[in-house]
């Protein structure tokens, strides 16, 4: 019996050190997907890093408290697995989602992001944002435009002072 008891206290600290070095851990339920699914799923998570994995929904709860989250207890019931980001949150946001809406198995329940509890909803909101090398690719244009736009405006204010 201490065997048992010992391989799960291995599991709850696995999953707990998980949850802890990942930046977000999205949480799902998968009934009646297949293997096939769940794998093509993990597949397409691990190119953005993110580790796609089923636990034991008790063992989770453990492990989520361990690591400082409440109030995920409700959403780990049932066939649930768990995203464990460390890459582009709104990619693997995406991701999951747009699987979702292929294989209607899927639902996103919630999770975490920062230790802080989220609704599903957030989640949605999350993968409608674009990728991180998209708002870095917009943002370096606006610098870029900034200095630009200000010569523009100078030099107009130049010519305005001078022709008065």
């Amino acid at each position: 019996m201490s065997t048992v008891r010992s391989e799960k206290e291995a599991v709850v600290a696995e999953i707990r050190g998980k949850i802890e070095s990942a930046s977000a851990v999205i949480i799902t339920e998968y009934r009646g997907l297949t293997v096939q699914h769940l794998a093509a799923l993990r597949g397409q998570l691990r190119g953005l890093g993110t580790e796609y994995r089923v636990y034991k929904n008790t063992l989770s709860r453990f492990a989520a408290r361990e690591a400082g989250i409440e109030g995920l207890d409700d959403l780990f019931v049932g066939p649930t697995a768990i995203a464990f980001v460390d890459g582009d949150l709104a990619a693997s946001a995406k991701t999951l989602k747009d699987f979702a809406k292929t294989n209607p198995l899927l639902v996103l329940r919630g999770g975490a992001v920062s230790n802080k509890v989220v609704s599903a909803e957030y989640i949605q909101v999350l993968a409608d944002l674009p990728s991180r090398e998209a708002m870095l690719s917009q943002f370096a244009g606006l610098l870029l435009a900034l200095p630009r736009n200000m010569a523009y405006g100078l030099k107009a204010l130049i010519d305005q002072k001078e022709a008065a």
